[in-house]
């Protein structure tokens, strides 16, 4: 096992890691910008270390000062989270050329999924269905009208190295097709350097469903159930749930097989999520997510297994923990996304937090970096915790959660905890019906009016 590990994130999931690393026994080294000096896992931390000013690419996603930074330290290994250089293949190859185990999959296998298209032939080549669409980029118009008609309207053109619903247009018919060809391409080149794009059939109402899985890097492999992300805003997860109320278990049971089969085929290591669109009883593959998810503490809810810790046993070559015949799941888990931000705008707030207090009780677990008198920096993303709430099933979990809502007190900055608020008392998210476009209708009643 490691003794030493550097942290290469900020904000909850740092102090997530942290967490795991102290149960484990292994030091901690906590780098953070001079925004971030304060930050509650540079205090908690055994060691840390500043790598830069504020800004992300000077600081975050500076692969030399975040190499230095081990060196000085002596850290055998780094974990990621999730964003900044968690799927960057590069800064994976980049530390363990000096020696320093990138606690991940293999570079190969980030680059193989980071690219949309090669991800699709992939997961079709390992036996995961796939929406029916293109099977690599689409170069011309006259060749995206063909496909289109062959596949038949409404299709999606997206970007191949996209993500974030970035480079990412519908095409309802063909007379929408040029436009949203070029305007798929335009912001691909933009936001990514690559304009490559390709396309698929719209589904018109599917929920969001995800796979977790855990991979030795040896041929051996394990699911832990699906997550229901279909609550979202511009592609953004707001609220989670495991397992979804859509699935039953033998639908559960039939997909965790096909994605644990297909990892243990890739020779796949550590943590990762399989992403798919579900409709009318099909799964259709989206893409595949190298490193831990936002959502991962609903999935650790309902089976009890710390994902973080089988990340650092995989890559300090000590294996699995568990077997799929060992992984029960239990009850039912939610998990809001709090945000400083407006409820009704989704306006950055940036502050000084006033007043803190977090809601407790059985089955309640906050991740969150923090606290009273703290004050949130303009300069990154706006998550700046999580509300997870365990029950023994979906009609308890829902009461915890509105109990641990009416708890949950943030003064002096602005959060989306009233949304949620709003949620909790909706039929359709109390019955469990819901899709992907569902959030986006409710929040164009205008609810806060």
């Amino acid at each position: 096992m490691f003794n030493k590990i550097l942290i290469a994130n900020r904000g909850e999931i740092a102090l997530r890691v942290l967490r795991a690393c102290k149960e484990l026994g292994i030091r901690t080294v906590a780098v953070h910008s001079t925004a971030d000096a304060d930050a509650m896992h540079v205090r908690l931390a055994d060691e840390s270390v500043c790598i830069g000013p504020p800004k992300a690419s000077e600081s975050y996603l500076n692969i030399p000062q975040l190499v230095a930074a081990c060196e000085i330290t002596g850290a055998e290994a780094v974990h990621p989270g999730y964003g900044f250089l968690s799927e960057n293949a590069r800064f994976a190859e980049i530390v363990e050329a000096h020696g320093i185990k990138f606690i991940g999959p293999k570079a190969e296998h980030i680059r193989i999924m980071g690219d949309k298209i090669e991800a699709k032939r992939t997961a079709q080549r390992l036996g995961i269905p796939v929406v029916p669409g293109s099977d690599g980029a689409i170069e011309t118009v006259d060749a995206a009208k063909k496909f289109a008609s062959e596949i038949g309207y409404p299709v999606l053109i997206k970007a191949s190295a996209g993500g974030g619903g970035r480079g990412m247009k519908v095409a309802k018919s063909a007379d929408d097709l040029e436009e949203a060809y070029e305007t798929a391409r335009a912001e691909a080149k933009a936001a990514f350097g690559d304009d490559a794009v390709y396309m698929e059939k719209l589904l018109l109402t599917p929920r969001h469903i995800e796979v977790q899985v855990l991979g030795d890097g040896k041929g051996g492999a394990v699911h832990l159930g699906e997550r229901d992300c279909s609550l979202q805003r511009r592609h953004q997860k707001v609220w989670e749930e495991a397992n979804s109320p859509a699935l039953n278990s033998a639908e559960r049971e039939r997909i965790g097989a096909i994605c644990a089969k297909a990892v243990a085929d890739l020779g796949y290591a550590g943590a990762g999520t399989i992403e798919f669109l579900y409709e009318n009883g099909e799964f259709y593959f989206i893409e595949m997510n190298t490193r831990l998810q936002v959502e991962h503490p609903i999935t650790e809810a309902i089976t009890g297994i710390d994902l973080v810790n089988e990340q650092i046993r995989v890559a300090a070559g000590a294996g699995l923990s568990v077997r799929q015949e060992d992984i029960e799941f239990k009850g039912h888990a939610i998990e809001c996304r709090i945000n400083a931000e407006n409820p009704a705008t989704f306006a950055p707030s940036p502050g000084k937090i006033t007043y803190y207090h977090p809601p407790g009780g059985l089955g309640v677990r906050v991740d969150s970096g923090v606290y009273q008198g703290y004050k949130i920096p303009p300069y990154y993303d706006s998550l700046i915790g999580k509300l997870i709430v365990h029950g023994r099933n979906r009609v308890e979990c829902l009461m915890r959660l509105r109990r641990c809502l009416d708890e949950f007190v943030v003064d002096g900055i602005e959060t989306t905890i009233p949304l949620f608020r709003k949620l909790i008392d909706n039929q359709d998210i109390a019955n469990g019906m819901y899709d992907i476009h569902w959030l986006e209708k409710f929040l164009e009643t205008k609810p806060f009016d």
